[in-house]
C-alpha cells in the first residue's frame, strides 16, 4: 500500500526554496534541476509542483502535464551533451528503488560504451552542476 505524501521530503523542500538547486527551468507545473549525485554527465530531474508521492498517487492531469516537460528536457540534455541516447526513468516505492518520495523523473544522457556511475555516495561538484545546468538551459527549444 502507498504511504501518504510527506511535505517535508527533500524535493518538496527544494520546491519551497529551502534547499539550493541547480535549476534548468521552472514553470507553473514543474521544476527541472540537476541531480546532485549524477550517474552520467547531464543527469537531471523533473518534478511536478503537485504534491504526489509517485506515479501511483499522481493525478492523471499531473502526469499529462509533466510528460511534455520531461520530453523537452530530454531533447535539450541530448543536444547539450551530444549524447547517443537518453535514459528516462522513474521509480515507485522503495522496493522499486524510489528513495525520495516526491514524484520525479530522471533524465540521464547515455553514451555508447560508457557505464553509468552508481547513484550513491558523494555529491558532485556544485560548479560542474551549475555549468551543466547552463548548457541544458541554452539547448532548450
Amino acid at each position: 500500500m502507498t504511504e501518504t505524501y510527506d511535505p517535508t521530503n527533500i524535493f518538496a523542500r527544494i520546491l519551497r526554496g529551502e534547499i539550493p538547486r541547480h535549476e534548468i527551468f521552472e514553470d507553473e507545473v514543474a521544476l527541472a534541476f540537476m541531480d546532485v549525485m549524477p550517474q552520467s554527465k547531464g543527469h537531471c530531474l523533473v518534478i511536478p509542483k503537485a504534491p504526489s508521492r509517485n506515479l501511483l498517487d499522481a493525478s492523471d492531469d499531473t502526469l499529462a502535464q509533466l510528460m511534455p516537460r520531461v520530453a523537452r528536457l530530454a531533447r535539450a540534455a541530448r543536444k547539450a551533451f551530444d549524447a547517443d541516447g537518453i535514459l528516462v526513468s522513474q521509480f515507485n516505492e522503495a522496493p522499486a528503488g524510489q528513495t525520495v518520495f516526491h514524484l520525479h523523473v530522471h533524465v540521464i544522457p547515455r553514451y555508447a560504451g560508457v557505464v553509468l556511475v552508481p547513484h550513491s555516495g558523494g555529491m558532485a561538484d556544485p560548479g560542474m552542476l551549475a555549468e551543466q545546468a547552463a548548457l541544458i538551459r541554452a539547448a532548450l527549444d
